[in-house]
């Protein structure tokens, strides 16, 4: 289900762009409600929300058995890379919900109850589906994870009025997913979607944010990330009977990186731009610790 909840990531990125085009006036948030904004808002995000979930109870879970709704525990799977992955999307759904009904004029307490919680009641809806289908099952791991992304952008918003730590991903392909194609994707695209193994997801803190009266850059962020290397499949029995000499492991990563959301522009375009492209963590040199407890230097990671 990685690469479907990568996508309805991607849809919704797309849309709250899409609804804010033409010309910089209308990209500046309104000031005050604006009904019509607000109407559209509502409409198209419910309206690809509702399409979404219809569309994948018909066509997704069509291919797989129904059953009665039941639970299951996968929190050690993948070495929670999935669990992630959960979290950075309800996250940044529910960044781009509440900025979307800011575009609207919509009330502060409203933008963070209707629109920060998008990602957690979106992907809740998803893992309902899920229990209704005999191949996966509601995850109380996934339910905690979209909770948790959720949380990190309204509690932000609660404490600082501003989100001065986010999420970001980034990839770079791997020699696994030529070994299990079915499980980490067949081609960059899907590669980039399901295989874990290239993927890292960063904690990014801008450190202005933190320390106001310095003369840091208000761009310049530190950044530290989570990565995995030589996972097959999710289950290590699995793998061991599969692939029993590949061995798995985790990485730490420390990094610098750049907040775009903090670079002056007087262009509300650039600036709907750079907020996009904030989900990626900006290339620069990085420490890793490695699964064997080695420091490797990188003179330039993604």
């Amino acid at each position: 289900m990685g690469l479907f909840r990568y996508l309805i990531f991607i849809i919704f990125c797309v849309s709250s762009v899409f609804s804010q085009t033409e010309q910089n006036s209308f990209f500046s948030p309104s000031d005050t409600l604006n009904i019509k904004r607000r109407n559209a808002v509502v409409l198209t995000e419910t309206t690809l929300g509702g399409i979404t979930l219809l569309g994948l109870n018909q066509l997704w879970y069509a291919d797989y058995e129904r059953s009665k709704f039941h639970t299951i525990n996968d929190n050690s799977e993948w070495y929670q890379m999935d669990k992630l992955g959960h979290t950075f999307t309800a996250y940044h759904l529910g960044r781009f919900g509440a900025q979307t009904l800011n575009w609207a004029g919509v009330s502060k307490k409203n933008q963070l109850i209707y629109g920060g919680s998008l990602g957690f009641m979106f992907l809740t809806g998803v893992e309902v589906l899920d229990g209704f289908s005999e191949e996966w099952g509601f995850s109380w791991g996934d339910f905690a994870a979209n909770a948790a992304g959720s949380g990190l952008f309204i509690g932000q918003e609660l404490l600082w009025e501003e989100q001065r730590i986010s999420l970001k991903y980034s990839f770079n392909r791997t020699r696994f997913a030529s070994k299990n194609p079915n499980k980490l994707g067949n081609g960059i695209l899907e590669e980039i979607l399901k295989d874990y193994n290239g993927q890292t997801y960063w904690l990014s803190a801008n450190l202005h944010s933190f320390f106001k009266e310095s003369k840091l850059p208000k761009w310049l962020n530190v950044a530290v990330g989570y990565g995995v290397d030589g996972l097959l499949y999710g289950e290590s029995n699995l793998q061991q009977v599969n692939f029993p000499n590949q061995k798995r492991s985790r990485q730490f990563y420390l990094s610098l990186d750049v907040d775009l959301t903090k670079i002056e522009t007087k262009s509300e375009f650039l600036k709907q731009v750079f907020n996009v492209f904030n989900v990626v963590k900006i290339p620069f040199p990085t420490l890793e610790i490695n699964g064997n407890g080695k420091l490797v230097g990188h003179f330039v990671y993604f």
